[in-house]
């Protein structure tokens, strides 16, 4: 049957347009072209580490209490407070212990002065004894005369002795009563900075109660455990790599300070004391990890800068044979400077994207710059 001219012409087009389709969908769409640097992964022998967990405390740390009962007047400190050595940082009521001083020094003096007049009687004595010795020689006195006189200077000597250790007695009082008095201003044992204050004025102050933590203001110590099946790697003096998540891009200089001889018989681990390296950054209390070298082993290592974040995931942009980037998820080992070693997720040889910052280039073809 014969279609109408309009009919025609419309089917006409039709077949023309679907034919256009048909030919734009056969098409492979274009890949985009991205400039890029890249780097290859490497395979190279590296230290087998085992990592030592631990804190970071101050080289030196004391928690002062008081050493006699009194109510508290003054705490002129505050956390956070930078103190010097023999600065005051609580202050006590010494009232008490004042008058008790005071008491003992004056009878110091009392004693003192019985002792001059003793000593007095006794060299008057021992004079007219002397007398007496020259007279019996005449035989101007007679024996029991003699003897009476001899008794009273001995006698006057022994008040001597006796006044003088009381007087000794006295000033070792007086001495103890000065101790006690200076007890009541309790003082930084060194420069440091206070970390805690456990109590204010007005409060009672009594022996072995915490009042105040003074850290020294020296560089920090880690102190980490170490397994029983690694402490035969670690010595005195050993350089150690250590990493503290809390103040990323701060890695001290770290040496093996100490190791603590006997074991925790309960975890089976040694404590190792470390030091670091004095920096701003560090504080007090911050956790920290310490990579103690048992032996080699072959690992992939690439670049830092070739690892991207996302989220909490580790990735990176992999070219395969046409240059097409894939992102891959990688497993991420120890650190080599400015290399990171790969646990999964890529092998030797292998060409990545180098510093792709928050580009997305996955399905895209890289095109390798110089």
């Amino acid at each position: 049957m014969k279609l109408p001219g309009n009919i025609a012409l419309l089917a006409l087009l039709s077949a023309s347009i679907l034919g256009c389709n048909s030919r734009k969908a056969s098409e492979p769409a274009a890949v985009e072209t991205v400039p890029a640097h890249v780097v290859e992964s490497k395979q190279q022998q590296a230290p087998r580490n085992i990592a030592a967990t631990g804190t970071l405390h101050a080289r030196q740390s004391v928690t002062l209490s008081a050493q006699v009962i009194g109510r508290v007047l003054q705490v002129p400190v505050r956390q956070g407070d930078s103190v010097r050595a023999g600065q005051t940082l609580v202050v006590l009521d010494d009232a008490m212990l004042k008058s008790a001083s005071e008491q003992a020094e004056a009878a110091v003096s009392a004693a003192q002065h019985q002792q001059m007049a003793a000593q007095s009687n006794a060299d008057l004595a021992a004079s007219t004894l002397a007398r007496y010795k020259q007279l019996q020689l005449q035989k101007s006195v007679s024996p029991q005369e003699l003897d009476e006189v001899s008794r009273r200077a001995e006698a006057a000597a022994a008040q001597v002795d006796a006044l003088r250790a009381q007087a000794n007695a006295m000033k070792a009082q007086q001495a103890g009563s000065r101790d006690m008095l200076s007890y009541t201003r309790i003082v930084a044992p060194f420069a440091g900075i206070v970390t805690g204050r456990m109590v204010d004025p007005g409060a009672l102050a009594s022996p072995g109660v915490p009042l105040v933590q003074i850290d020294s203001a020296a560089s920090l110590q880690l102190q980490a455990t170490v397994p029983e099946s690694a402490i035969a790697s670690v010595r005195q003096g050993q350089k150690l790599s250590v990493s503290i998540d809390s103040a990323f891009g701060s890695d001290p200089a770290a040496t093996v300070a100490e190791i603590v001889p006997a074991a925790d018989a309960s975890s089976h681990t040694f404590l190792v004391k470390i030091d670091l390296a004095s920096s701003k950054a560090l504080r007090a209390g911050m956790y920290a990890t310490a990579q103690i070298a048992t032996g080699t082993k072959q690992v992939i290592i690439v670049k830092r800068s070739a690892i991207v974040q996302r989220g909490s995931l580790s990735c990176a942009y992999v070219l395969d044979a046409g240059n097409i980037a894939q992102l891959r998820y990688l497993t991420l080992g120890s650190s080599f400077g400015n290399a990171v070693e790969v646990l999964s997720g890529l092998a030797a040889n292998e060409t990545l994207v180098d510093s792709p910052a928050d580009r997305d280039l996955a399905g895209k073809r890289i095109e390798v710059q110089p």
